[in-house]
């Protein structure tokens, strides 16, 4: 099933007050899970009389608007929102890149209303997230790092959006295929399904970060298309790239060859949805209803494939040969690869 618009409205959370005895006490009072039952069986009321606020769990509100003339814009619109996450106490806070891809104003919202004025450090298209730094700092504080790679299934997490808290499942952790161009070898995929997910905390039993936020689904549990549900991108693919990300605003390995297409599987081929305008695939003539059978002859074996032949194929820049069918032909088309930063308008500020 197609994921959902990552910034499709959604009705505000009704958990914007929920008050819970402690991350250690919820989980351990939570029943057992199978993840097979996870389309049926709610997860349990949180009990207890202590509030626990979402700056406790070290999140904020983040706020970004972007440039006017910003190419991002047609997808994800100007002004977005969505959560962050204080991850030390410099001001620097972790969020999903999509909420700041070419933004030229962010700000962030404490709990109590408050507002300090931010600034883009850097987003990381390999793993989809991105980081800001309050101008000024933030009464809140950083959350520790957890161990993504330690999470299991029918494991009991916390979702923390900037308006409320939702306890869930990790239901289950395997690979995400994203349709523009992106993948994660093991994401997090959890259940039932909450709102404003866009760039929210994912906390383990013990308070430590093991996520953010990416999307909603309606796939969650491998093999079973009904049962709607999270993704996040586990916490462990930042810390490789975390000192390069602070340095420079990006990681400094060499960038992943981007062609500007959105696309969706069908039958192992690719069906070419969306063609990013002057972009690479724009550029040699690729139009929505092509259909990428195969990448220099040979052919494909869905979209996971093709997207793991690309990047092999060479840095950003390399030519890439597709086998594009049209009508009942098979037509050869050149696309000379971009590093998909370079297709961004505005400017980051570091």
């Amino acid at each position: 099933m197609k994921p959902l618009n990552p910034l499709k409205p959604f009705r505000r959370c009704l958990l914007k007050q929920v008050t819970v005895l402690s991350i250690a006490a919820m989980m351990a009072a939570a029943a057992p899970l199978r993840a097979q039952d996870a389309d049926t069986q709610a997860a349990p009321a949180p009990r207890g009389k202590p509030e626990l606020s979402v700056d406790a769990l070290s999140v904020v509100r983040v706020r970004a608007q972007a440039a006017p003339n910003a190419r991002s814009g047609q997808t994800l619109g100007r002004n977005r929102e969505g959560t962050g996450v204080v991850i030390d106490s410099s001001g620097l806070v972790l969020t999903i890149g999509y909420l700041i891809t070419e933004a030229e104003k962010v700000e962030i919202n404490t709990a109590d209303g408050k507002v300090y004025p931010a600034i883009v450090v850097g987003f990381d298209n390999a793993t989809g997230l991105g980081l800001l730094k309050s101008l000024v700092p933030v009464p809140v504080k950083p959350i520790d790092m957890g161990l993504s790679s330690e999470a299991k299934e029918r494991d009991m997490v916390l979702i923390v959006g900037f308006d409320g808290v939702a306890p869930a499942y990790v239901v289950s952790k395997r690979q995400f295929v994203g349709y523009w161009e992106y993948l994660l070898d093991e994401a997090i995929y959890t259940a039932p399904a909450t709102v404003n997910w866009q760039g929210a905390a994912l906390v383990s039993r013990d308070g430590k970060l093991l996520g953010i936020g990416s999307l909603a689904v309606g796939n969650a549990i491998a093999g079973n298309t009904a049962v709607p549900g999270n993704v996040f991108v586990p916490i462990d693919v930042l810390k490789p790239v975390i000192g390069d990300f602070i340095a420079n605003g990006k990681s400094t390995s060499q960038p992943r060859p981007w062609l500007g297409i959105t696309s969706q599987e069908v039958g192992g081929n690719l069906l070419v949805a969306r063609v990013s305008p002057e972009g690479p695939a724009d550029d040699a003539g690729l139009k929505a209803g092509d259909i990428i059978v195969g990448i220099a002859g040979d052919a494909l074996k869905g979209q996971a494939d093709f997207y793991t032949r690309l990047w092999k194929a060479g840095n950003a820049g390399v030519e890439i040969t597709l086998d594009v069918l049209r009508g009942n032909r098979v037509e050869n088309m050149k696309v000379k690869s971009i590093d998909r930063n370079s297709y961004f308008r505005a400017k980051a500020t570091y």
